[in-house]
């Protein structure tokens, strides 16, 4: 396990466009998809749930609000680094079931500014060093996390595949 304080982010908001309904409140075994990955972040000594309070989401965490009308992982991950006790933060979306705290801990264990998965910026664990270029490209529009990684110090750490089966439509949920 990382030898130093983490802060667990859930990122609990987005559109769902395609899985028509708020990813976080779908079930799994009688179990929400963000009750999962709350209880997955567990291993944290923080845990922050980010989204928007608008969404009114019936979920039994508290969800901090994001602060912003963008709809866009960036906005989530900005909040949760503001809001962090702790220098690095795991940032893990509502949509990933089958990740595990392990694969976590190798994402903060080789964080530089950031450390990612072969498949992208999310799950990913963030220093707080990351935030002004966050922020700035948060204040400007340009929202893409991926473009972000370009201005950052990542580490890729490779992880299983089937850690990283995410979540877009109600069929990928029947596969988990």
């Amino acid at each position: 396990m990382a030898d130093r304080g983490l802060t667990g982010v859930l990122l609990v908001g987005g559109d769902s466009t395609r899985f028509g309904s708020p990813k976080a409140l779908a079930q799994v075994e009688g179990k929400t998809l963000a009750e999962l990955a709350w209880a997955t972040l567990a291993f944290c000594d923080e845990r922050i749930a980010v989204g928007k309070a608008a969404d009114g989401l019936d979920l039994p965490i508290p969800v901090v609000d994001d602060g912003t009308d963008v709809r866009a992982p960036i906005a989530g991950l900005v909040a949760g680094l503001r809001t962090a006790a702790n220098d690095v933060c795991v940032v893990l979306p509502v949509d990933l079931p089958r990740i595990r705290c392990e694969d976590l801990v190798s994402l903060a264990d080789a964080c530089l500014d950031a450390a990612v998965p072969q498949t992208g910026p999310l799950p990913g664990a963030y220093r707080r060093s990351a935030l002004p270029v966050l922020e700035r490209r948060l204040a400007s529009g340009d929202l893409a996390l991926r473009g972000a990684l370009d201005e950052l110090d990542v580490q890729v750490v490779r992880l299983p595949s089937e850690s990283l089966a995410n979540v877009n439509t109600p069929d990928d949920l029947d596969r988990i």
